[in-house]
């Protein structure tokens, strides 16, 4: 979990020092991000300081490749929820990464964010680990879309639907209410008709091998590792500091409430995290 802006805890002198002496004490930072640093620019996390969800578990894997009903309401959802996502921009914790990257302080940068704003930010070679929100693949040809042309046609095939909304998700779903999905249309691959799923891991999906790969490349070369906004409580980010650990390198978390690696962790710091990274990468 992290901040959101309004139970945001700015952070003391103290823990901005720390924060500090970390970034210059180390010159070769393995950085992971998660959802609490976007918390900043409007996205919600996913978890409440316990690491318990907030809401519904988000959508698993197998339900939506299996399941013409789950592919419905997942679609119905993300049509009205894909457009505040679309808008939302960095923070000044996303600045303040690409601002340590930008002066060679760090080694890689991994997120699990689906949201892009390391990117929009100025960050480079980002590993996306958990994939890219405004990207669309064909599970049969793996035809690659944009977000954009597939809200375009889910729009064109449901007139009258909800199709921008001002709340949102960190996976751009949103509550519609009581609404009869079985009456909503999914479009198909235009190539292949083959079933279109946002480019992202949904849970219970498996990372690609190519981008764990990078993020192990990336922690062999790093002197230090800085978690920011991630509870870890998803195998796919934590077992980087699980072995982080395991080689024993200094491991600072900028991130409100208990981690899954808090036994792991040298050094925590329970405040915002872009206020936090703001201050220290200044």
């Amino acid at each position: 979990m992290s901040c959101a802006k309004a139970q945001m805890v700015m952070p003391t002198a103290e823990q901005v020092e720390r924060l500090t002496a970390f970034l210059t004490t180390y010159k070769r930072i393995f950085v992971l991000t998660g959802a609490g640093i976007s918390t900043g620019s409007g996205i919600p996390d996913y978890r409440d300081r316990d690491g318990g969800w907030k809401g519904a578990a988000p959508i698993q894997h197998q339900a939506f490749v299996n399941q013409l009903s789950k592919r419905r309401r997942y679609w119905a959802r993300s049509m009205a929820g894909w457009p505040p996502v679309a808008r939302a921009t960095p923070n000044p914790g996303h600045h303040a990464v690409a601002r340590l990257g930008a002066r060679g302080g760090l080694s890689m940068l991994v997120t699990q964010n689906v949201d892009g704003l390391h990117q929009s930010a100025g960050s480079r070679g980002v590993v996306d680990l958990h994939g890219r929100l405004d990207r669309v693949v064909c599970l049969q040809c793996d035809n690659r879309l944009s977000r954009h042309r597939v809200q375009d046609m889910l729009i064109d095939m449901n007139a009258g639907w909800l199709h921008d909304a001002d709340a949102m998700r960190p996976d751009g779903d949103i509550e519609l209410g009581d609404v009869d999905y079985e009456a909503f249309n999914v479009p198909d691959c235009p190539l292949c008709g083959g079933i279109l799923k946002p480019d992202v891991v949904f849970f219970g999906g498996a990372v690609p091998g190519t981008r764990v790969a990078r993020g192990w490349s990336g922690l062999a070369g790093s002197d230090a590792v800085l978690v920011a906004g991630s509870s870890l409580m998803v195998w796919s980010g934590f077992r980087f500091v699980r072995e982080a650990a395991r080689q024993g390198l200094p491991i600072l978390s900028v991130n409100r409430g208990r981690t899954r690696a808090d036994e792991l962790i040298n050094e925590k710091i329970d405040a915002d995290c872009g206020a936090s990274l703001d201050a220290a990468i200044d």
